[in-house]
């Protein structure tokens, strides 16, 4: 009997320590929310609801009309039912890709639009997601922020299905909307230019190439984004100061000018950092001043 009771005890130390490893139950998604994120953890995924998604007033951003024009057109044809593509968000970085796709939601929310993100790392998991959520009267963007894969990633492959269907039909309801700094989103070596001339080389480098550069080509809609120029990074700032309230003034654009030169980089997402701390200076001061 003792040596059972040391055995129950042994048994419950062991599953103290496997239990934070498990995930936990599976149950049915909280369809209610307009976002979501996907989860892994060992061999399961699930889909959990984020009730209070962070999004963007679309007209908060500057100096992106052109993109969001486009952007909005094609989300306005999928959310009607009628068909759209899957689109490409690259660029340089804080000019506001990830912002865009955000401020999708409040806009078409209403109309049935949901939105999940996915991390690069779970896209293997994607003939799981798409089960889930065929049949669903809901429109569905999967977003995927930062976009990128190493050479024999799982979640290249699982991706480019997921864009132009496999064997089994498209999901009518879902789109992928993706950000990334690079337009090619494999890596590209110097020396697959001379792969065919090395030992045991690729026959055929070309092909090689080719494969690289076709997930790119499976996005319907490319936008590019640029660099902000001076006046389009003090549009920003302005655009961001009336978000807090703030009036723009000189005072307020050499400080936002002395600021992007010491981060050495001008773009919306360096606007915003100084909105944020130029309406915090500004309200502590006035606290100060009435003590």
């Amino acid at each position: 009997m003792d040596a059972f009771q040391d055995f129950l005890r042994r048994a419950e130390a062991v599953l103290a320590r496997l239990e934070p490893m498990l995930p936990p139950p599976r149950r049915e998604p909280d369809w209610s929310a307009w976002a979501f994120r996907w989860h892994r953890q060992g061999l399961a995924g699930w889909l959990e609801a984020v009730h209070e998604p962070h999004t963007v007033a679309v007209e908060q951003l500057a100096s992106v009309d052109a993109q969001r024009e486009q952007l909005l057109a094609n989300t306005r044809q999928f959310v009607a039912g009628l068909p759209a593509n899957n689109a490409l968000l690259t660029g340089a970085r804080g000019t506001g890709k990830s912002s865009l796709v955000k401020s999708l939601l409040p806009l078409f929310g209403k109309q049935g639009l949901r939105l999940i993100e996915i991390d690069r790392e779970h896209l293997a998991d994607l003939p799981q997601l798409v089960e889930l959520l065929a049949g669903r009267p809901e429109r569905f963007i999967l977003y995927c922020d930062d976009l990128s894969f190493e050479q024999g990633d799982a979640g290249y492959k699982a991706l480019k299905s997921a864009l132009d269907g496999g064997l089994a039909r498209r999901c009518d309801n879902l789109l992928v909307y993706a950000t990334s700094n690079r337009r090619h989103l494999l890596p590209e070596a110097m020396s697959a230019n001379r792969e065919g001339w090395l030992k045991d080389g690729e026959i055929h480098p070309g092909e090689a190439i080719e494969e690289k550069v076709s997930l790119s080509d499976r996005f319907g809609l490319w936008l590019s984004f640029y660099p902000f120029d001076q006046d389009a990074y003090l549009a920003a700032v302005k655009s961001w100061l009336g978000h807090f309230g703030l009036k723009y003034g000189n005072k307020a654009e050499r400080a936002a000018l002395q600021w992007s030169l010491t981060r050495g980089s001008r773009s919306g997402r360096v606007a915003w950092q100084f909105a944020c701390h130029w309406a915090g200076s500004e309200r502590l001061a006035k606290r100060v001043g009435k003590k």
